[in-house]
């Protein structure tokens, strides 16, 4: 050891005594000082404008421009240049010689310069240790732990850079070489996880080779042991190999050997990686103060209950336009979609299905190819992509094992368990179209316990749950593209007609009434009047001026204010207007008190609502849920046009300027059950067109009504509640002033010093 500490002592002298090494540090210190600082100035402003924060440590060191990130992203320019010299400077100065006739041994020689390499990586280090500091300074509850462990993955890839470079210099005596082939090798190493991608047998191997990427879990906080793992083995295999090169040299082994010695020490690396990446063999720990990168408690809960096996598999069609999500080559990419998941369920299968048949969302396939087959369709397109049609199971084939078609054909992944429960996750409508944690946890939910099923009252002119009109509730019951639709939140949606001798499914826990037309008719009355005396769950939606549903929501105590709500703004209609969730109404759903966070609280859109007032004691406890802003609001009881026409208030008709309740959340005790009955002043708002309120102004976000209604109705377990803790470090202290001082302390002064303080020892050795 104590050598191997002299060639490490000698090989930092010498790297100090040289330009390289201090340029370096001092264009790390200054470049890193850039990121900083401009985080810090984009902080001041919004601190200025009068923003809130969240996750302050996070979003400086973490996340796609945090320090560490960016750090990460152009540590493969300085390595090179460091590690080049290593062992070309002893090759082409023949000092080769000389510590091959010494009593030092070739891993000697190796494990010194690289302890060297890990001496100067602590520097740089350091120079990140500076933010870390002051950021705890200026950052109230700042999150140490994540940022230390994104330090960690930092280090860990510099050394990982070094033992690659040393092993690239021991190759050749040309310093300028071993540069280039160390930046060449380091370049196919990030991209290695995008080669034979298409190929089973190995896609997995050349994916865990990848460098690309390879610390950015560990820069958000979470550090798992493949990771560790992967730069340990990746150090060790460039440092093994560095090893029996020097070693060749020194003995002038033959070429077979010498290249022998390295497949077996490639392969043994690689089988290792292989073994080390399985779900089986993996752990984690998150840093993170939150747990933001592991499932919620309720998610944990629920995959804990799921005892057996369980395979999911995803069906790609070939014509479908979301094919290229589950291509050969974007399996690996696609399986980091279900890894939180698979973390909990390290068993599950994962599986593949290829096929082509028609799609419901490729509009371009009808366009382009006209008066063709299907297999001939599926053929060009199998060309166009450099795909093997017979890899892809024909209509026919696919349909003896599962009949897609109910879903569209489209990308869509069955999960199943060994007792044969089945539940579907699919790609949505949205910018985000993945499922997110809330609809996977509502799948595997339903498959261990009982879930809301929820019947819409139909036959007296309801709202359809089935038609394509605008003011149908298609969208938000059952249609299977739209990611908030009670179908992909765990619900059995269903419609039920009570005339004749139909009866109310006992299964059934939540009716809809929606805007009905004509009244019940004493048969259906009868049937429904015993169903809510027991205690059933309701949502009832109106618009104003319907006698219908005014007498019908007379039994709970509650009735509308005359007229409808207007609240006038530029360019807008007067009868659109923003209600916001009440203190009573945050509290009866996650989601709604969600709404209110950010800079640009979030609101509920209606048009033509009406006003709600609890006007007699019917034994029910009343609770507003939305009430409309600050905004002038009144009770428009003469204009009618809302595009020709001006509402204006007028007291003496009986208009009154108020906020009012616009959703009414109505509770009481059934035995031992607390009934819940939700009423909303606006049918539209939550109806296929009405789910866009003509409101200009940033923020409408009535599919939220969904899930706020539907969690407090079922008594939280639809959907499911997969909210976290508040961050704590939410406040930073930072003025013009200390802004000032800190961007020429790290830009200029401490970036100055170094370069001064380099120069002076470099002349002074250059005169020695």
């Amino acid at each position: 050891m104590r050598q191997i500490l002299k060639i490490a002592k000698a090989e930092l002298f010498t790297l100090f005594y040289s330009p390289i090494a201090w340029m370096i540090l001092v264009v790390f210190t200054f470049q890193t000082g850039f990121v900083y600082i401009d985080h810090l100035e984009e902080l001041l402003q919004a601190k200025k404008m009068g923003y809130q924060f969240a996750f302050l440590s996070s979003g400086i060191f973490s996340g796609g421009r945090g320090l560490l990130a960016s750090v990460q992203n152009y540590l493969y320019l300085y390595m090179p240049l460091l590690t080049m010299a290593l062992m070309s400077r002893e090759l082409s100065s023949g000092s080769i010689k000389l510590l091959y006739s010494s009593p030092i041994t070739s891993s000697q020689i190796i494990r010194g310069k690289y302890i060297a390499m890990l001496a100067y990586s602590l520097v740089l280090v350091a120079v990140l240790m500076v933010y870390v500091v002051i950021s705890m300074c200026i950052i109230e509850n700042f999150e140490l732990a994540p940022v230390l462990a994104g330090i960690l993955a930092v280090y860990l890839l510099i050394a990982s850079y070094a033992a690659i470079g040393l092993f690239m210099s021991s190759l050749t005596s040309y310093q300028v070489v071993a540069a280039l082939g160390t930046l060449v090798l380091l370049g196919l190493l990030s991209n290695m996880g995008k080669v034979l991608q298409d190929v089973e047998v190995v896609r997995d191997i050349t994916y865990w080779l990848s460098i690309s990427g390879r610390g950015n879990e560990m820069i958000n906080g979470l550090i798992c042991t493949e990771d560790i793992l992967y730069f340990f083995i990746v150090i060790s295999m460039f440092l093994t190999l560095s090893v029996l090169k020097l070693q060749a040299n020194r003995t002038h082994a033959s070429f077979s050997k010498v290249w022998s010695s390295y497949v077996v020490v490639v392969i043994g690396a690689l089988v290792l990686g292989y073994a080390t990446s399985r779900p089986l063999l993996m752990a984690y720990y998150d840093t993170t103060e939150t747990k933001r990168n592991t499932l919620t408690p309720n998610s944990q809960a629920i995959m804990a209950k799921l005892d057996g096996g369980l395979t999911i598999t995803t069906y790609v069609n070939l014509l479908d336009r979301e094919v290229y999500h589950g291509l050969p080559k974007e399996v690996n990419t696609d399986k980091e979609r279900l890894k939180q998941y698979i973390r909990f369920k390290p068993e599950t299968k994962l599986k593949y299905v290829y096929y082509y048949d028609s799609s419901s969302n490729n509009r371009r396939i009808q366009m382009v190819y006209k008066n063709k087959s299907l297999a001939e369709i599926a053929e060009k397109e199998a060309d166009a992509m450099n795909l093997n049609i017979k890899n892809f199971l024909t209509p026919e084939q696919i349909r003896k094992q599962i009949d897609l078609r109910d879903e569209g054909n489209t990308f869509v992944r069955v999960i199943e368990r060994e007792n044969g429960q089945k539940g579907f996750l699919r790609i949505y409508d949205d910018m985000t179209k993945f499922p997110t944690e809330t609809e996977i946890t509502a799948v595997f939910k339903r498959m261990v316990m009982k879930l809301p099923r929820v019947a819409f009252l139909q036959g007296h002119g309801e709202r359809s749950i089935s038609g394509d009109r605008n003011r149908d509730y298609t969208l938000f019951s059952s249609v299977k593209t739209f990611r908030h639709s009670l179908t992909n939140q765990g619900c059995d949606v269903e419609s039920i007609d009570l005339s004749g001798s139909k009866q109310i499914p006992k299964e059934v826990d939540i009716i809809v009434i929606a805007d009905m037309q004509v009244p019940l008719d004493s048969v259906s009355k009868t049937k429904l009047d015993a169903y809510v005396a027991n205690g059933g769950n309701l949502v009832v939606t109106l618009k104003p001026g319907s006698a219908v549903m005014e007498n019908f929501i007379a039994q709970f105590g509650v009735k509308t204010i005359p007229g409808q709500l207007v609240q006038p703004k530029m360019d807008d209609p007067a009868n659109a207007v923003i209600c916001r969730p009440t203190p009573q109404g945050k509290a009866l759903a996650p989601i709604f008190e969600m709404m209110n966070k950010g800079g640009h609280p979030a609101y509920i859109g209606m048009v033509k609502a009406a006003g709600l007032i609890m006007a007699e004691d019917k034994g029910f406890k009343g609770i507003p849920v939305l009430l409309t802003d600050t905004s002038k609001t009144w009770n428009e009881l003469q204009t009618i046009d809302f595009v020709n026409d001006t509402a204006t208030l007028d007291v003496t008709t009986g208009e009154k300027a108020d906020r009012f309740v616009t959703a009414m959340a109505l509770t009481r005790k059934v035995g031992a059950k607390e009934q819940r009955i939700m009423i909303v002043g606006d049918a539209d708002c939550i109806s296929n067109s009405g789910m866009k309120p003509p409101i200009r102004r940033y923020g409408a976000s009535n599919f939220n009504m969904i899930p706020g209604m539907f969690h407090w109705l079922s008594y939280g377990t639809v959907p499911v509640d997969v909210s976290r803790p508040n961050s704590t470090d939410n406040n930073i202290s930072i003025t013009k002033g200390s802004y000032n001082v800190m961007k020429y302390g790290l830009m200029g002064v401490i970036p100055g010093l170094i370069l001064v303080g380099s120069t002076i020892l470099l002349i002074r050795r250059r005169r020695k």
